[in-house]
C-alpha cells in the first residue's frame, strides 16, 4: 500500500511563492512516476506537472510553464512543486499522484494513469 502525504499549501498573495511537498511511503519510490494535479471548485481535476522515475523528464501544463517547477529527491522519497508568480487562477486543491510499474522513464499526464493519490492540500492565491 502506497501512502502519499502532501504539505506546503496555504494562503498567499498574487505574485508570491509556495513549495508543495509530497512524501511517499510503502514501495520503491525511485520506480514511481509522479505527478501533481489540481482541482478548483466546480472544475475537473487537471494535470499541473509530472516527472519521470529518474527525474530526467518533466512536463507541465501550459498554464504553469515558466512559473512552476517539479523535482524529486529519491533519497527522501519526496516530490516537490515549486510555485512562483502565483495567480488567483492557481487557487485549487493540489493533489500528488503516483504510478508504480510504468516500464518506461516517462511523464504521465492523464489522471487515469495514476494508481495512488494523496489527500490534497489547499492553495489559495488572493488578488
Amino acid at each position: 500500500q502506497v501512502q502519499l502525504v502532501e504539505s506546503g499549501g496555504g494562503l498567499v498573495q498574487a505574485g508570491g511563492s509556495l513549495r508543495l511537498s509530497c512524501a511517499a511511503s510503502g514501495r520503491t519510490f525511485r520506480r514511481y512516476v509522479m505527478g501533481w494535479f489540481r482541482q478548483a471548485p466546480g472544475k475537473e481535476r487537471e494535470f499541473v506537472a509530472g516527472i519521470s522515475w529518474s527525474g530526467g523528464n518533466t512536463d507541465y501544463a501550459d498554464s504553469v510553464k515558466g512559473r512552476f517547477t517539479i523535482s524529486r529527491d529519491n533519497a527522501k522519497n519526496t516530490v516537490y512543486l515549486q510555485m512562483n508568480s502565483l495567480k488567483p487562477g492557481d487557487t485549487a486543491v493540489y493533489y500528488c499522484a503516483a504510478d508504480f510499474g510504468s516500464p518506461l522513464d516517462v511523464v504521465l499526464t492523464h489522471p487515469r494513469s495514476y494508481d495512488y493519490w494523496g489527500q490534497g492540500t489547499q492553495v489559495t492565491v488572493s488578488s
